[in-house]
């Protein structure tokens, strides 16, 4: 919190105090630092109420009651509960407290759904007796806050309503369909309006994947000579055509590795013996030019950045995901460096418009200033609130160089900036040519070859910024090749001319950046919201990152073959993006929040299948056929509890008699379109989950029975059928030192005596010997002693246990090691980022914030920037949470605000006012959140 010296009254000795409430504490000191005397400016630290999440923040008066549950009464207008979370209500203390020494409130929160909502939430739970004021701003830069202070408004119920309407939608989504999920699949998952399509997109575009053949095709390579009079005079060209027909391609052929059209198709496939031949007639031939096509070209520069192309130009530059691009934005952002980062918009404001211009002008000179200002119009449907693009803040942009910025903040900040710049700069410009050249092979076929050029005769705006591609072997926009100035029938003479080969390649995954330009495209989902859909879908094991790309899970085959299965709606790619279009309209005050929510419950008729009815007429459901998928052979993937593994023949003998199926575990970090049949039958020929019975326990009579289980190999005792009900089965997991091939019954036997009891300490406490994950040790009570040898479990005496515990306790197993790699100072914290090794695997840290390496992150090659990226994504998640107070009482807060704010409704449905009369501040029963929102 920062205080200016307060102001006072025209013509009055008494001092004017104004409270601000800002949504983020980092915004604070900046904003203070613009306002005149008088202003005190706090916090709200984001959200203060929400939906409760679970039964303890739900108070006693509503638990009995049907839709306790989701929070939300459905009965009543749909209207929601609202508690003030734990770690939220010292803030709120505050506030009132600073609210009583105030003159009047200032709401200066986001310019958002959210923003809005935060403000009127704050509105309902402050109960301000002083004037209220809602401002918003676009930059936090001096001229902006302070022509926001002039020019305030009063909240927009509209976007309050919008973003309580999505809130509540993606709650009743969530909590009903998410418990289907954990009865039939797995427990812990979840469903929701957005994360269940992102994931289906990245499950079908995987399905593609294991259903594509591949198809081989061959064509011809050459190089040619034009002559020393032309520079350059050695040039390269492909095939093209044979006898008047194209050569096939690899958009010639379909998924299953045939030729589009059959036997009908007008193109020519040449397989390696046919090209080889074909080349051979043609090497000693005489090339002549066949046709020159010379045009000139415009390329236009590219539209100032909005949410979505901001997370995938930096995604394509920095390879970063979408998550740590936000992370640096709002930072930048909050450090007054560039305008709000989540917009649809790509427009520029005049001032900006005028600041680029002047920049363009300065450092490229006026040539490359177009007579007018570029103005570009926004093409995304249902664009959000009124915002600018994302561009460089103030009246006047500072240079990259100007502010001293550095890392990520600095790589952001320039490619804003120069995206900002190139979007006010002329046109670039340039020639394209086509050749065609020509020969007949000795064969009598008719051969002609394509080569084509690009040169760029003004750069225009490429001057400054190039875009980037997903395809990196794309050349990009300022690319260019130089052909030879030839004519058409001048000769050729062929330097080298050879075959080529080439498969068709399957689509490719989905990278964050394509994924989100997929969701945009279909009109699924916010910009605000793309960067939390694509963690949730990685957080929950339904998707996981293999380099750029991402994989789906077999559980996500599994969670979303249900979802079709009997969700089929909600999983609609059309559906979807036309609820999103009904929800932009409840923002727009075209439609009402009751007959949206009620429309999305129970349905519009008797033909219509609302979430209630889906829920209410649920059929049985085959759990174990949702988590079967056939691999052919009597083969099947299943997933199981903990994680998938094949089944299949030979029958190998179980207990009782019965054979049961062979089963094999499947590597995590292998990917579903590469479990093949062939790999399946490797992975059952070695199985990881084998069994070895090495025979009878000389004391007890029991079999003992080797395992390779999920955390490694072990020995266990089998349990007689009659064996009393809750008994449980010694167990031990093997020595590092020891396999299963070369283990004996001697050896399990001796394993099964531990945990072993070596004696008491002089206090009486019992001291064992135990082998542990991270090997053996002694344990007294809470204490625990790491032992050098795994032999000390059997031999060592009370005597020598006695003289371990003697000695002050060492923390840690072994002395410290040095990094495994030292990667420079990290960009946030300034300190030095290491890689070290630990009890879990190998992690980068700055000292205050560690992240475990990925599974495909490799020592060898981690970067400085992957290791800067692993601590974003962790800071992000914040200090790890304390354990909430139990039966700590949560107080429903009623609305009034909301009451205030309805009366200026005249032209709203009677449903609307009569709903905006109601209180909103409400609480409820939930179960551990499933999971909601997008």
């Amino acid at each position: 919190m920062r205080v200016r010296p307060r102001r006072r009254r025209p013509g009055s000795e008494t001092p004017v105090t104004t409270l601000v409430i800002v949504e983020s504490p980092n915004k604070v000191r900046s904003i203070a630092g613009y306002l005149g005397d008088g202003y005190v400016v706090d916090s709200s630290v984001g959200h203060i109420r929400d939906l409760p999440r679970g039964a303890d923040e739900v108070p006693a008066k509503y638990k009995g009651q049907p839709w306790a549950r989701l929070g939300v009464d459905i009965d009543n207008d749909f209207e929601p509960v609202y508690v003030v979370s734990a770690d939220k209500k010292s803030q709120i203390t505050k506030l009132k407290k600073l609210l009583k020494d105030a003159d009047e409130l200032v709401l200066a929160t986001d310019e958002d759904r959210e923003g809005e909502a935060i403000a009127w939430h704050l509105l309902d739970e402050l109960k301000p007796k002083v004037p209220v004021k809602r401002i918003v701003f676009n930059e936090i830069t001096k001229e902006a806050i302070q022509h926001a202070v002039a020019n305030p408004r009063d909240v927009d119920m509209d976007l309050v309503d919008a973003q309580e309407t999505r809130r509540i939608l993606d709650r009743l989504y969530g909590y009903e369909v998410s418990p289907v999920l954990w009865k039939k699949v797995m427990s812990g998952l979840s469903a929701g309006r957005v994360q269940s399509v992102a994931t289906r997109l990245v499950v079908e575009r995987e399905r593609e994947r294991m259903a594509f053949r591949t198809a081989d095709y061959w064509d011809l390579e050459a190089t040619f000579d034009a002559g020393e009079q032309h520079d350059p005079s050695a040039f390269g060209a492909k095939l093209h055509s044979v006898d008047g027909k194209r050569v096939a391609t690899g958009s010639s052929f379909g998924a299953d590795g045939r030729l589009k059209g059959g036997d009908k198709a007008d193109v020519v496939h040449l397989d390696e013996a046919a090209a080889g031949e074909l080349a051979s007639g043609l090497r000693e031939q005489t090339f002549t030019v066949r046709s020159v096509e010379s045009k000139p070209y415009t390329r236009k520069p590219y539209a100032p950045f909005r949410t979505t192309t901001m997370q995938q130009e930096a995604s394509r530059k920095f390879g970063w995901g979408a998550a740590r691009t936000m992370q640096v934005a709002q930072r930048l952002y909050e450090g007054g460096f560039i305008t709000y980062m989540r917009t649809d918009s790509i427009t520029l404001s005049q001032t900006a418009i005028t600041a680029a211009r002047r920049q363009v002008s300065e450092l490229y000179g006026k040539e490359y200033l177009p007579d007018s200002p570029r103005v570009y119009a926004g093409k995304v449907k249902n664009a959000q609130e009124a915002h600018e693009a994302i561009r460089p803040a103030g009246e006047n942009f500072r240079t990259p160089q100007q502010t001293g910025l550095r890392g990520d903040e600095n790589r952001l900040y320039e490619l804003v900036w120069k995206r900002t710049i190139a979007s006010q700069m002329r046109d670039a410009k340039g020639d394209s040519v086509a050749l065609r050249l020509g020969a007949t092979a000795t064969s009598g076929q008719d051969a002609v070859f394509a080569a084509s050029g690009r040169t760029l005769t003004f750069h225009g705006f490429l001057k400054a910024y190039v875009e980037s591609h997903d395809d990196a072997s794309k050349a990009g926009d300022d690319a260019q090749t130089r052909l030879p100035d030839v004519a058409e029938g001048d000769p050729l003479t062929v330097v080298e001319l050879g075959v080529a080969g080439h498969q068709t390649k399957p689509p490719a995954r989905y990278t964050e950046a394509s994924l989100i330009t997929e969701l945009e495209n279909r009109e699924i989902g916010r910009p605000s919201t793309y960067a939390s859909i694509i963690g949730t879908i990685q957080n929950r094991g339904y998707v996981y990152k293999k380099g750029t790309a991402l994989v789906p899970a077999w559980i996500a085959f599994s969670v979303t073959r249900l979802m079709e299965q009997h969700f089929e709606r909600l999983v609609d790619y059309s559906f979807t993006a036309e609820l999103e279009s009904v929800l932009d309209q409840v923002s727009h005050g075209r439609e009402d929040r009751v007959a949206v929510l009620q429309s999305f419950w129970a349905g519009d008729g008797e033909s219509d299948t609302g979430l209630k009815r889906l829920i209410e007429n649920l059929p049985d459901i085959d759990a174990r056929g949702l988590s079967t998928f056939d691999l052919g052979e009597g083969i099947a993937l299943r997933v199981g509890r903990y994680g998938p593994y094949v089944e299949g023949p030979p029958m190998v003998p179980g207990d009782g008699g019965k054979d049961v199926p062979t089963r094999a575990n499947v590597p995590e970090d292998l990917p579903p379109d590469e479990l093949t049949l062939e790999m399946a039958r490797e992975l059952l020929a070695n199985p990881a989950g084998q069994e070895k019975m090495l025979g009878s326990h000389p004391e007890t009579g029991l079999q003992i029975v080797a395992k390779n289980g999920r955390f490694g190999p072990y020995v266990t005792e089998a349990l007689p059928e009659d064996a009393p009900k809750g008994a449980k089965a010694r167990t031990a997991s093997l020595f590092k030192t020891m396999s299963l091939d070369s283990l004996s019954l001697d050896d399990a036997v001796r394993l099964l005596t531990l945990p072993r009891v070596v004696g008491t300490d002089v206090d009486g406490t019992e001291i064992t010997a135990q082998n542990g994950r991270y090997g053996p040790y002694l344990k007294k009570g809470s204490d625990s002693r790491s032992l050098e040898t795994e032999e000390q479990l059997f031999s060592l005496t009370e005597e020598q246990a006695r003289a371990i515990y003697a000695q002050p306790k060492t923390y840690g197993r072994r002395a410290a090691k040095p990094p495994l790699k030292e990667l420079g100072d990290d960009p946030v914290s300034g300190s030095p980022i290491v890689v070290k090794e630990g009890r879990f695997g190998v992690y980068v840290t700055d000292g205050e914030y560690n992240a475990t390496l990925r599974k495909d992150d490799d020592l060898e090659t981690l970067t400085a920037e992957r290791a800067q990226e692993l601590l974003a994504e962790r800071r992000a998640k914040g200090p790890a949470k304390k354990a909430a107070k139990k039966g700590a009482k949560k107080t429903a807060k009623k609305s009034t605000a909301k009451k205030t704010a309805k009366k200026s409704t005249a032209k709203k449905s009677p449903a609307k006012k009569t709903a905006a009369k109601k209180s909103t501040a409400k609480k409820t029963t939930a179960p551990t959140s499933p999971g909601s929102a997008d």
